[in-house]
């Protein structure tokens, strides 16, 4: 099987060039690719890769995840998540090729408090989220055979992520101020790797099954319950280091304006994903966890 892997370099991108090298031949490209181009500002570059490679199986991890900058730059947000998508998509379709495409909660209000499912109608409240839901349209309308998997709260050990910042923050003040009225599931890297590796093998024995699922950990938490969390785990396993925090105060998301509007009700049901494919997701803590020990290790 011949795989091609867009966003290589991105947390998501970063874990699947392990988590695909079971499943046959992976070329894997970003955005400042060499000899094969994976910047999707340039469409017909990226669709030229395609044609050049054929694969089997189109991942694809790019995407312009910067949420509060899309405000300001919906044309080059729109382009990178919907257009571009949207033509590889086109093209899987003229190669009889699978797409692999990753999505977000941002496609819904965050309204209410019931975990969101497939079969809910999208109303995003950002630019970022328009721009996804535009993306899942265009491949959905391709006609190609293809995989989309809405997910939330995405964090891996390597990079930047909301944990580190909370660890950092928590040695450096005595008071921290977290939001408390956003709810999701914090959803590891390694944990969407794994389940897009599980689910190509699957789709090769039952096509049938392709379509838009909703993944991410089990479990729920606001952001003040996960830095919670992740500040306990911390002291644990490091108790000898300075920690200066004393306060984890809970405030509303008001008390933080952003650009772009976050929605408040992040929860996905992902019983549809679990039934189709044979899994039990693990509770978002599981995950948090092991990265906590890896970074704290590493540190």
């Amino acid at each position: 099987m011949k795989i091609l892997l867009f966003g290589k370099n991105g947390q998501v991108g970063w874990e699947l060039q392990r988590s695909l090298a079971v499943l046959g031949e992976v070329t894997a490209v970003d955005w400042d690719g060499t000899e094969h181009c994976g910047d999707f500002a340039n469409t017909e570059g990226v669709l030229a890769t395609v044609r050049a490679l054929q694969p089997d199986v189109i991942v694809n991890a790019a995407a312009h995840t910067a949420v509060d900058k899309a405000e300001s730059e919906p044309e080059r947000a729109r382009v990178l998540n919907a257009t571009t998508p949207g033509q590889i998509a086109l093209e899987a379709a003229r190669l009889g090729a699978w797409l692999i495409h990753y999505s977000t909660d941002y496609v819904f209000d965050g309204s209410g408090s019931r975990p969101w499912t497939e079969a809910d109608a999208p109303a995003p409240l950002s630019v970022y989220g328009q721009t996804k839901w535009e993306g899942e349209q265009a491949i959905q309308a391709s006609g190609c055979q293809h995989l989309i998997l809405r997910t939330s709260w995405v964090y891996a050990a390597r990079g930047h992520n909301f944990a580190k910042t909370m660890l950092r923050l928590a040695s450096e003040r005595e008071r921290l101020a977290v939001i408390n009225d956003q709810w999701g599931a914090p959803t590891s890297a390694e944990l969407l790797a794994d389940i897009t590796a599980h689910a190509i093998a699957h789709l090769q024995r039952h096509p049938q099954d392709g379509g838009l699922y909703h993944c991410t950990a089990s479990g729920e938490t606001h952001w003040h319950g996960y830095a919670s969390y992740v500040i306990a785990q911390a002291r644990r396993l490091a108790p000898a280091r300075p920690w200066q925090v004393q306060e984890i105060a809970p405030v509303a998301t008001s008390a933080f304006p952003t650009p772009a509007q976050r929605p408040l009700n992040s929860r996905l049901n992902c019983t549809k994903l679990e039934t189709t494919f044979g899994l039990q997701l693990p509770h978002w803590e599981k995950s948090v966890a092991r990265m906590l020990d890896e970074i704290m290790i590493s540190n």
